[in-house]
Order: structure tokens, then sequence, then C-alpha cells
């Protein structure tokens, strides 16, 4: 078993029967578990309990799943290594010594390990496809609003999604059909857009005969030269099944890690401010005024990273800087919406690497954040254009884990699950 999988392992068994009955599933610690602590990865709410179950977790009770634990990951999800968690990091079960990749480290490692069927993350800006990448697992970040946010503790509201890992499509696809759909607890969810009799599971038959897939070349520039190699294997595969490939450009992208981190710090420090001490979470033991104490609580509650992110968001929001920073980066997504959409015109879906890099080793990013930044550029662009994404494993370079990223059109689920079966 790899270490520190887990923050909390409590058990929490399900209906009798249902469609997952007698399957184990790893949630992410940011995913509220009524009666079982929910920490975020954080002393911030290391001993918070939450009252209520998130939405998610009451479908995975109905439908007869065991939940087997809480995984770990990056602190409050910021991250793109596990290595920011109050708990300490996770080793990468298919790369030991490496990370299992953030911030749903211990949900794409708990899968790899054998520790759960299944498991759920969030993806905010990759944090479902990053750890699914480095671990040699699928890992589906859906469409927004496809899947219900009620209950999951925030940090970038109009960017996160909660998505499945599984060690093939068909798994993840099967946890998705339980998940996903309309709940009148979060107004961004809609209704699911399927067929009568559809799943998302049963459109995983590997088909791709006919399929026209977009590769972005500015999601190739830059990459390691062995995650490139590999991502053209998968490609010629998918080739040799009937798939066509040809090249398509996505200008906006050069910008979308610059527009990304604005808007989810700027959208992180509204979030956070939540927490200060009095009502639930870590309260400082501090003597003076209220301003001290809230001070206190939150300089000993919050990580570096955390920190880092609420200052620069705070910074972005701040009167005089709005129009600046926050105001252009929502213009940069825009932009990115529509350069994706004008893409997806011309081609089923888009392909990429879903990490530009190999894991990195333990320890190796903790000192250099702008690497840890810079490293999520193939993958915050589908977040800033609320489409569905999935990761699948694409081969190896140098005995370490390569994952194929496929994008398609709002609402395509079942053709990336269909394409990406193809090849897990």
């Amino acid at each position: 078993m790899s270490e520190n999988i887990y923050i909390t392992e409590e058990r929490i068994e399900g209906a009798d029967d249902g469609p997952l009955s007698g399957t184990t599933v790893a949630v992410k610690d940011n995913i509220s578990t009524e009666g079982v602590r929910t920490t975020c990865g954080s002393k911030m709410l290391e001993e918070y309990v939450p009252p209520y179950d998130a939405t998610v977790v009451s479908r995975l009770k109905e439908a007869g799943a065991t939940i087997v634990g809480k995984a770990n990951m990056d602190e409050f999800g910021m991250g793109t290594t596990n290595e920011t968690s109050h708990f300490g990091s996770v080793d990468n079960p298919a790369a030991p010594g490496r990370v299992p990749g953030g911030s749903s480290g211990g949900s794409a490692a708990a899968v790899a390990a054998g520790e759960a069927d299944v498991a759920l993350g969030s993806d905010t800006g990759g944090s479902v496809r990053c750890p699914a990448a480095f671990c040699g697992v699928v890992g589906i970040k859906p469409t927004y609003g496809l899947v219900s946010r009620y209950g999951l503790v925030a940090y970038a509201n109009s960017l996160e999604q909660i998505g499945p890992f599984g060690e093939t499509v068909e798994d993840a696809a099967q946890l998705l059909d339980v998940i996903a759909g309309d709940d009148e607890r979060d107004a961004t969810t809609r209704e699911l857009p399927l067929e009568e009799g559809e799943t998302y599971a049963d459109a995983a038959t590997g088909d791709v005969d006919g399929l026209q897939i977009g590769v972005p070349t500015e999601l190739l520039d830059g990459a390691d030269e062995g995650v490139v190699e590999t991502f053209w294997d998968a490609i010629a595969e998918l080739e040799d099944r009937g798939a066509e490939y040809h090249e398509v450009s996505l200008p906006s992208v050069e910008h979308a890690v610059e527009a990304y981190y604005v808007i989810a710090m700027s959208e992180a420090s509204s979030n956070l401010a939540r927490f200060d001490g009095v009502r639930y979470g870590h309260s400082a033991d501090a003597e003076g005024n209220w301003n001290e104490t809230f001070a206190r609580t939150r300089e000993e509650g919050f990580g570096d990273e955390v920190k880092r992110r609420i200052l620069l968001g705070t910074y972005a929001l701040s009167a005089g800087y709005h129009d600046k920073y926050y105001k252009k980066a929502q213009d940069a997504r825009a932009w990115v919406k529509r350069d994706f959409d004008e893409a997806l015109s011309d081609a089923d879906v888009l392909a990429s690497p879903t990490m530009p890099v190999p894991p990195f080793e333990l320890g190796e990013s903790l000192d250099d954040p702008l690497q840890m930044y810079l490293a999520d550029a193939n993958t915050v662009p589908v977040n800033l254009a609320d489409l569905p994404a999935i990761s699948v494993p694409a081969g190896e370079t140098d005995g370490l884990p390569v994952g194929l990223q496929l994008v398609g059109p709002a609402f395509g689920e079942r053709r990336l699950i269909r394409a990406a079966s193809a090849l897990a």
C-alpha cells in the first residue's frame, strides 16, 4: 500500500443492493461525508465533521457502494503534486519515489494501488486528469454542470467539477452514471443529456472508426520529448482502429495558465474568507481583539501554498486592480472558449498529452511554485472552457506513466468515453 493515501479510513456502508453493490470507493477529502471528518488536507479543518452528505456521497450510498476512506489531497485542492497536504505527501504506486499528481492524488493512488475499485476527485484545473496521468489510471472531468457540487468544499466555484477515477474507462463511466444528473441543491446542474435507455458506461465500446481527432499544436510545444513520443504512439493506435487526425490551433491557450490562476486565486480568496476561527475549524488561542485572533487563526491554519493564493487573489480583486487583472482574465477565458468551439467544429475530439512532463520526483517542485503552475498548461484551458475531458493511460516513458487527454464538446461525455475506451 502506498503511504498516506487516506486521511481518514472510516468505512461508510451503502444500501444493500444497487448498481455499485460490492464496489469500494475512495472519496476525496474535500467532499462532505456526514459524521466522518472532511479536512480538505488542511490543519484549518483537521477536526471538522460535516453534518450532511454531499449529493455525490448520497448517490453512492443509494447505489450500494462502500466508501473505504477519505483520500489525501493538496490543501484545499491547491497543488499539482499532492505535497501541500497538511497530512503529508502520497507516494505514487505506479512510480515509487514520484508524486501521484494533484490535487486528487490520494484518489488516483487508491485506484492505482488496488485500495479502492473506483474513486472520486474534484477537478478545478486538472486535479482529476493530472493524477490519473501520473498514476496510470483513468480520470474523467465532466462538463461543468453535469455533476452536483453540493457538499464540495469550494475552491473556485466557476471552474471545479467532481469527477470519477477507475482502472478502466468503463469503470469510471459506471461511477459517472451514478453521480451525474440534476440536483435541486445546485442551480448549476442540468438534466442528463442522454436518450432513454442510454448510459455512459454502455458508450465504452472502443469503436473509433471514422473518429476525427484534432491535435492542438500548442499543447505539444515545450512538452517532454518522451511524453510527446508516447502521445503519438497512442494516436497511431487510434489510427489503426479507424480514427483520423489533423492538426488544429488554439492560439488563446498561450494565456490560459495566467487567466486561470487569476480567476482561481480570486475565487479562492473569497471562498476561504469564511475560515475565521469563529464558526468552525481551527481557532487560534490568542489574546487581544478579534482581528488578532482572525489573523493568528489563518496564519496557523493555512499552509504556504494556500496563503500564497489567497494573497494573490485578494490583490487581483482589490480596488484599482480588478479591471487590470480579473476582468482581463475573464476576457481571456471567453477567448479560450471560442477557440475550443471553433476547433471542435471540425473535429469530434481534441487530443493532447494530459501532462507535458512525467511525474515529478517527490520534493522536486516544492520550492518552485511557478514550475508547478506551468505544468497545468494542457489541463486548465478545459476548465476555462467548461468542457468535458478524460485522461487515459497512453503508455510509458522511461518507465513512468504518460496520459492521453481527450476533450469533447459540452455534454459530449459519451463520445469521449467511446473514444477513450479504445485505449483503456
